[in-house]
C-alpha cells in the first residue's frame, strides 16, 4: 500500500490531538493517508487496552484514514535500538510515504521525544541499501521519506511551520473526543487525569486557535521540521 502521508504517534490519541486536521485536509486534496501507533498505551490510567481499540478504529473512521495499525511496543518502556528500529523500517518501507507525522523531539511524556528519536532516525535507516528487511517473505526495497515532521503536543515549542486546519477543527475534536475513556466524560466513574477535565478539551481548541492566530486563521496545527524548507515562490507563503 502506498501511502502519501503516514501518520505516527506513540500512543493511541496522539495523532488524534495532534495532526489529525492536517490528515483530514490532505484527505479532502486526494492525499491517503494511514496511522501507525507504536503501543496500545497500556499503562494509561482509564480504560482497558480493549476501549484503546476500539476508540482508536472509530477515530480513525471520524479522520479518513485509508489504514490504521499497531505495532505493539511495550509502552513506557520501548527503547530506540535496532529491534525496533527495524520494526519501523519494514513498514516505512511496506506503505512508502512521502511525508511522515510523528511526536516532538521533546515533549511533558517522555514516550513523545524517545519515539521522536526513534521514528527520524528509522526514516534515515530506511533508506540505506544494506539494512535487510522483508514483507511476506520478499526482501523489501528501500525507501526513504521526503519529509518528517514534529507536531506539537503538550509543550508549545516554536514551530517551523504552522497549517491552517479552520474548515476540518470540528471533525477533530470528534476524533478526539472519540476516545471516551480518555478524555471529558461527565458519566465516568474512571480516575481523574491530566487530560480527562473539561479544561483540557478547551486547551485543545484553544491551541489550535493560537496557532491558527499567528497566520490568521481560525485554527491550525503547528510542526518542527528536519530539514530547511523550500518553496517555489514567496507567494505559497502567504
Amino acid at each position: 500500500m502506498k501511502l502519501d502521508i503516514l501518520a505516527i504517534g506513540v500512543h493511541p490519541d496522539d495523532v488524534e490531538l495532534s495532526c489529525s486536521g492536517t490528515l483530514m485536509k490532505h484527505i479532502a486534496l486526494g492525499k491517503t493517508a494511514g496511522i501507525l501507533d507504536l503501543t496500545e498505551g497500556e499503562l494509561g490510567t482509564r480504560g482497558t487496552m480493549e476501549d484503546r481499540r476500539l476508540e482508536a478504529s472509530a477515530a480513525a473512521l471520524i479522520i479518513g484514514s485509508s489504514v490504521r495499525e499497531n505495532l505493539g511496543m511495550k509502552d513506557g518502556f520501548f527503547t530506540n535500538d535496532a529491534e525496533h528500529q527495524l520494526q519501523l523500517i519494514q513498514k516505512i518501507r511496506y506503505f512508502r510515504p512521502e511525508i511522515i507525522l510523528c511526536n516532538a523531539p521533546s515533549d511533558r511524556h517522555p514516550d513523545h521525544g524517545r519515539a521522536s528519536a526513534l521514528v527520524s532516525e528509522a526514516c534515515f535507516y530506511s533508506g540505506l541499501r544494506k539494512i535487510i528487511t522483508t514483507e511476506a517473505g520478499q526482501t523489501q526495497e528501500v525507501w526513504r521519506p521526503r519529509a518528517v515532521y514534529h507536531y506539537m503536543q503538550d509543550r508549545q515549542l516554536k514551530p517551523d511551520l504552522i497549517l491552517d486546519i479552520s474548515p476540518f477543527m470540528e471533525r477533530k475534536m470528534k476524533a478526539i473526543q472519540a476516545y471516551a475513556t480518555q478524555f471529558f466524560n461527565p458519566a465516568s466513574n474512571e480516575p481523574s487525569t491530566p487530560i480527562s477535565s473539561s479544561q483540557f478539551i478547551d486547551f485543545i481548541r484553544a491551541r489550535n486557535a493560537n496557532n491558527g492566530r499567528d497566520i490568521q486563521v481560525d485554527y491550525a496545527e503547528a510542526f518542527l521540521v528536519e530539514r530547511t524548507i523550500g518553496v517555489h515562490n514567496l507567494f505559497d507563503l502567504l
